[in-house]
């Protein structure tokens, strides 16, 4: 919910003192802009990002692919679901999708390739080549979502058709990728909706701590560690380096 631009001011501990709207508080949390966020991703995770970036997505749609693709395999080529019939990056279904659906199965797809079924970059361009061959699996639902929890749903309901989808996990991968990924490639997170990369004019921020999407300059202190994030455009950011006024502040 967005609260009114007035001021508001916050005690915060140790040598912080009260902070009017147009300057809280400063360094980052759970909102997922840590300098040791790229560190917990794999090669795999940011080949991936790059694969779909260089098809021509945005960012925040990029990223969102990559988020449900860490929940489903860790983004491993080789991935077997414990005791269930899901193979690859994207746990495409033995007796389905994997290896018996009419011109729409990996094992087919890398046929016609001549590649193994079990690379990366195969399933990376089986992903596309379903997306841009079959309207069920959302492509264009995929390329209208104008923030990252909107993208990471539209792949998630209409690719993955998850059971147990765990959605939350889903958008908080995405976010960790946006945040390590995101800046500065093929003009960033130009339309804005995830957390990191630079975002474009009014773009949102999902936010672990308050479990929904915030809108851009919200102010919001973390869980994690107590300090505070901006939305800015799009991006998680540490306080300190926005001058721009919250619009909305969020204390625990």
């Amino acid at each position: 919910m967005r609260r009114s631009a007035v001021s508001l001011a916050i005690v915060l501990s140790g040598s912080l003192s009260a902070v009017a709207l147009g300057g809280c508080a400063s360094a980052a949390g759970d909102e997922d802009v840590s300098s040791e966020v790229a560190s917990d991703l794999s090669a795999n995770d940011k080949t991936a990002y790059e694969f779909f970036v260089a098809k021509g997505l945005k960012p925040i749609q990029a990223a969102a692919i990559v988020g449900n693709l860490m929940q489903e395999s860790s983004v491993l080529p080789t991935s077997v679901q414990q005791g269930g019939p899901g193979r690859g990056i994207a746990q495409w279904s033995i007796g389905a999708r994997w290896d018996r659906t009419s011109q729409d199965n990996v094992k087919w797809y890398a046929g016609t390739k001549g590649e193994s079924a079990t690379s990366l970059n195969l399933q990376l361009e089986f992903i596309w080549y379903e997306l841009q061959s079959f309207p069920v699996y959302g492509l264009s639902r995929l390329r209208a979502a104008g923030t990252l929890s909107q993208a990471t749903v539209a792949f998630q309901d209409d690719f993955e058709v998850c059971g147990a989808c765990n959605q939350s996990a889903r958008i908080h991968d995405a976010q960790q990728v946006l945040t390590a990924y995101g800046t500065g490639s093929g003009g960033g997170g130009s339309t804005g909706g995830g957390t990191g990369g630079s975002g474009g004019t009014g773009g949102g921020c999902f936010s672990s701590t308050l479990g929904k999407e915030m809108p851009s300059n919200a102010c919001v202190q973390s869980t994690s560690d107590k300090a505070w994030y901006q939305c800015s455009n799009g991006a998680w950011v540490d306080r300190w380096n926005d001058p721009t006024p919250c619009v909305a502040v969020y204390p625990l």
